[in-house]
This record gives C-alpha cells, sequence and structure tokens, in this order.
C-alpha cells in the first residue's frame, strides 16, 4: 500500500476518559478530545486544516498549563498529526516530526498515560509517514511501539484499530481481522461516544477493505 500523509490521529487519537485526573486537567482535556473529534470526523475537508491550527494552540496552552503530564502533551501529539493530515505536502512532514518528538516526551513522562496514547500515537506516525528521504516513517518502528501500546492497554479501541490498519499495510489480512475485531468489541469510553462512534466507523472500513 503507497505510504502518504495521511497521518491518523490518534485518535491515536484517541484515548480514554478512564484515567484519573484531578478536575482542572480533566476539564481541559475533555474540551481538546471533543473538539478534536468533531474537527476529526464531523468537519468537511476544506475546514479542518484551519480548525486544526486553532487546536494546536489550545492544546499548547494546555501542556504549558501541566508541564509534569503526559496526557496534553499526548493530545498535542494528536492534534498536530491530524494537522498534518489536513495540511498535506512537505509542510506535514514537520508537523509530523514536531507530533513525535512531542509524543516521545510524553512516553517518557508516563507511558501508561490514556491507555499508551504516547506508543499508539508513535506507532501510527511511524508506519502513516512515509520513509526516507522523504520523512521519517519506518515499519520496524511502528511496530515496536505498537507492540509496547499493545501490552500496556490490550483492550483498547485506537490501539487495536492502529494496529489492524497497520497489519492491512503490511497484507497480513489475517491479523488485521483479528486487530480490528477486537477493536469493535472494545469497551465504551464514558465520555468519548463522538470519538468511539468515528472510529467504528474507520473499523468497518478497514473491514470492508479485508472483503473486497
Amino acid at each position: 500500500m503507497k505510504k502518504t500523509i495521511a497521518i491518523a490521529a490518534l485518535s491515536i487519537a484517541v484515548l480514554t476518559a478512564n484515567t484519573a485526573f484531578a478536575d482542572p486537567l480533566a476539564t481541559d482535556i475533555g474540551t481538546l478530545s471533543h473538539a478534536w473529534a468533531k474537527a476529526y470526523y464531523q468537519t468537511p475537508e476544506r475546514s479542518q486544516e484551519a480548525a486544526y491550527s486553532a487546536l494546536v494552540a489550545q492544546a499548547d496552552a494546555v501542556a504549558k498549563a501541566y508541564p509534569a503530564r503526559a496526557e496534553p502533551m499526548i493530545w498535542q501529539a494528536i492534534i498536530l498529526s491530524s494537522y498534518a493530515k489536513a495540511k498535506g505536502g512537505l509542510g506535514a512532514v514537520d508537523l509530523a516530526e514536531k507530533a513525535r518528538d512531542i509524543a516521545l516526551a510524553a512516553a517518557k513522562i508516563d507511558d501508561k498515560a490514556l491507555n499508551a496514547g504516547a506508543y499508539t500515537s508513535l506507532g501510527a506516525l511511524y508506519y502513516k509517514v512515509p520513509g526516507w528521504p522523504i520523512g521519517f516513517g519506518s515499519d520496524k518502528k511502528a511496530k515496536e511501539y505498537l507492540d509496547r501500546a499493545v501490552a500496556i492497554a490490550p483492550e483498547s479501541i485506537d490501539v487495536n484499530y492502529f494496529y489492524g490498519d497497520f497489519m492491512i499495510e503490511l497484507g497480513d489480512k489475517e491479523k488485521a481481522r483479528d486487530f480490528l475485531n477486537k477493536a469493535l468489541r472494545a469497551p465504551a469510553r464514558s465520555g468519548r461516544e463522538d470519538a468511539d462512534a468515528g472510529r467504528k466507523q474507520e473499523i468497518e472500513a478497514d473491514l470492508a477493505k479485508l472483503q473486497g
């Protein structure tokens, strides 16, 4: 499958409201997550770049307010990844590199935060971004980070979705189905209904590809 800068969000999107936060942080993270879900799943493509540009500034402000916490940094990486997808072109690589660096820093603070959100984001970035000489993409590193993520959060909808999508990229249909079906069975996330609904549409689309 041809590599593109179609960096998914992490969504990596992606990633759990079950972690216990201090109330102000929980509120700020919830605001970011809902705004991201609206931009990623409900905003027309022509308007997404502007939406993400505004979200980057919001995420930066939250991260500065909680410099010792990994969660805001994970959301910075997610939003930057989505911004890269919307922007496209060589400028997208710069955004992806920034997302990668922030996710790496978040993992050093707390690699379990947001259901291994930092590792999930890194895995998605490494298989979606083109390799040298255009970008830093690497299937080997993608697998390394996704393996770490699934070891920490084996039931996560996001981890299993991205692993399944990665297996499609590698042409391993059997493993892709296993991960994608597990993603569909993932527990619902309280407060993340909008993201869960969008993610399930992506999972169904990937499963449909496997039937073709």
